[in-house]
């Protein structure tokens, strides 16, 4: 395990996409070379060769109010290029770093941009590996007896999983009526742990920083409070309409408005959470590896010295987000397992 974890930082140092030589650059921008990676991009970068970038342009998709829908591959955008009367924004304009619209006054404006990005790749991809791996697992309990044999391969590692998050959590929280909930947040589960998984590994399809994106957690907390208020019983619309409280607090409407309020916080403290917790991983881990660029020009013996504590301290963060990775997975299908189950409770006298 040791030997694995020694080789992978190495390759995780060489394909990550380092900035120039110390020597060729005037100062190390820290920040910019953390944002680089943590943001959405419209191409994936694999890596820098003798200060060549080689990555992968991803198509633009664009709609403009004056020009209708372009789609172009994003290569002919780099270098600040305009292309088809687009480009991207440059450091200190509006929309830094996102398609622009050129217009006949020179103006920018922002078009309506549904380019497939290095997030949505990633997302596209992990979201086909789970369904791959599910009907994988599916595939050997129909051709096997699971009361004559136990699982092998896939199924072997899902079953023990499965059965953990089913039974230990959704059945104890959510009660009798935890079956319809199942599907549901089993989904989530696997789905985020294997994006926050595929967003450690280093190389080509992984590295795509989705749940640290905002928008996707949002997304998956938007999921999880419509199953809580569309399939809530009556006893809790009743507890945020008409709570046991006094008259004159249900009158003013003091009660109902901080139930209101705390529904809509649930779903909120999922989305941030999530976010940032990964991001912050991702933040951690690249900080780390950025010391070895921050201390280039202080001399061998100082370079060097701090160069074995970035790896070593790499190499700790790396398995602490493998372990964040799941934890987090957990933690909000547990979350979103226990709002669903406050939605059917039922009066204590019943």
């Amino acid at each position: 395990m040791k030997k694995l974890l020694l080789i992978f930082l190495p390759v995780l140092l060489m394909l990550l996409p380092l900035p120039a030589r110390a020597e060729e650059e005037a100062a190390f921008d820290m920040q910019k070379y953390i944002f680089a990676h943590i943001q959405d991009s419209y191409e994936w970068h694999i890596t820098d060769i003798k200060g060549k970038t080689i990555a992968i342009p991803l198509p633009v998709i664009v709609w403009s109010k004056t020009a209708g829908f372009h789609c172009f591959s994003f290569h002919h955008l780099e270098e600040g290029e305009c292309y088809e009367g687009f480009r991207i924004a440059q450091e200190g304009e509006s929309y830094e770093g996102k398609v622009v619209e050129v217009m006949p006054d020179g103006s920018i404006s922002r078009p309506v941009d549904i380019s497939i990005t290095k997030n949505v790749v990633g997302l596209m991809f992990d979201a086909a590996l789970l369904v791959l791996l599910i009907l994988l697992c599916a595939r050997w309990y129909r051709k096997h007896d699971v009361l004559k044999e136990k699982p092998t391969g896939i199924a072997a590692f899902f079953e023990p999983v499965i059965v953990m998050i089913n039974d230990g959590v959704i059945k104890d929280v959510i009660g009798p009526e935890y079956k319809k909930f199942s599907p549901y947040l089993l989904t989530a589960f696997f789905f985020i742990l294997i994006n926050n998984l595929m967003g450690i590994v280093p190389i080509i399809p992984g590295g795509a920083n989705i749940t640290g994106n905002i928008a996707v957690t949002a997304v998956l907390a938007i999921f999880t409070f419509l199953m809580v208020n569309l399939f809530g019983n009556k006893h809790y619309y009743k507890e945020i309409f008409w709570p046991d409280v006094p008259v004159f607090l249900k009158a003013f409407p003091l009660m109902p408005a901080i139930e209101i309020l705390g529904t809509l916080t649930k779903p909120f403290s999922l989305m941030i959470r999530l976010f940032a917790n990964m991001l912050a991983g991702h933040i951690m881990l690249l900080s780390a590896i950025a010391v070895i660029f921050l201390t280039a020009k202080m001399g061998p013996v100082i370079n060097g010295s701090l160069t074995l504590v970035s790896v070593a301290f790499g190499i700790f963060l790396d398995v602490l987000e493998v372990l964040v990775a799941c934890i987090q997975a957990y933690v909000f299908t547990m979350l979103s397992a226990v709002f669903i189950g406050l939605a059917h409770q039922h009066p204590e006298h019943e």
